[in-house]
């Protein structure tokens, strides 16, 4: 039923249980060779202890206090980063949607790993993976076969998902700048986060009206602003396929929901998207908003990128027959 949340079926409950089953022999599932998931191995233990320290770094807010100044370093941060997310990670070097050059397409894959949503070539392996197998037990986070639990969050913290899937993304491992960057991943963020902390000690020193100062502007900067650019980013993953309306009878479970659009700068366009993903736009219409198709449309203006590849006349025709 269309605008309301997705209701379990049978053959949903059977393959939850079949996957449930296969947990709990401590197998791999969703298709992968690695025999085994190993959820205290020492990588996997590092990745959650970083993962949940950053959220518990916004704990400090309470002793760091607020100014406006660090709010609105917070915002900008969430903004540009979500651009870098949408725009380069999910809509370039997942799918290819427009073209750039070699040295914008590095500068796009630094902006994203300033996200901490760790490299390029590990987000579009994945996400390519995702969109051959949306909504069965292959897809690696389908909340209505995995559950809302870890089609948000689990998988993410799953040591069965912290290597790429290199087969993917061959078109992406050629470029040895991108190779080197998907193995320093961390490194731009860490750079990031202290980026915010000088510039609050500068603001403090030459501004002092502002009211902020290096760990306030740390912790509002950049741990506040990249818990919420997670889980905004999650939203897709976990909501886009449980509430809002379907224009397009895709094969999966994908809705359009225009306030996750506008949480994600376009990206809850989803229905739209899994129709036809081979667009940049993912808002089809003037009025679904579609932030990150502006920003690319601004950017070819100027030459940075070209090639924006919008729906064919016959995926409009198949909306008009379908409303």
């Amino acid at each position: 039923m269309e605008g309301t949340l997705v209701m379990g079926c049978s053959s949903c409950h059977d393959r939850a249980a079949k996957l449930f089953k296969n947990r709990s022999k401590g197998t791999m599932y969703h298709g992968d060779l690695t025999i085994k998931d190993e959820p205290f191995s020492i990588m996997n233990v590092v990745k959650q202890g970083v993962f949940w320290s950053v959220h518990l770094a916004c704990l400090a807010v309470i002793w760091v206090g607020f100014s406006w100044v660090a709010f609105a370093v917070c915002i900008a941060l969430y903004v540009i980063r979500m651009f870098a997310i949408t725009g380069a990670y999910h809509r370039y070097f997942s799918h290819r949607s427009y073209e750039t050059s070699r040295w914008f397409q590095f500068v796009l894959a630094v902006l994203g790993t300033t996200a901490a949503q760790k490299g390029p070539i590990w987000w579009a392996s994945h996400h390519r993976h995702h969109h051959r197998h949306s909504d069965t037990e292959e897809d690696i986070h389908s909340p209505i076969v995995h559950g809302i639990y870890f089609a948000h969050i689990g998988w993410v913290l799953s040591s069965q998902f912290i290597e790429p899937r290199l087969d993917l993304v061959k078109d992406l491992t050629k470029y040895r700048e991108l190779r080197i960057l998907e193995k320093y991943n961390v490194v731009p963020a860490i750079l990031l986060g202290v980026a915010t902390f000088f510039l609050g000690v500068y603001l403090q020193h030459a501004f002092p009206t502002l009211g902020t100062n290096g760990w306030q502007m740390l912790v509002w900067g950049f741990f506040v602003s990249t818990v919420l650019l997670y889980h905004g980013t999650f939203c897709i993953n976990s909501f886009t396929h449980l509430i809002g309306k379907r224009r397009f009878p895709s094969t999966d479970h994908s809705r359009n929901h225009w306030l996750l659009a506008l949480i994600t700068l376009g990206e809850g366009w989803h229905n739209n998207h899994h129709y036809y993903p081979g667009s940049e736009r993912q808002g089809f219409y003037w009025w679904e908003i579609d932030v990150s198709h502006y920003i690319l449309k601004t950017l070819s203006w100027f030459g940075l990128v070209w090639d924006l590849r919008v729906p064919p006349a016959r995926v409009y025709e198949a909306a008009g027959k379908l409303t």
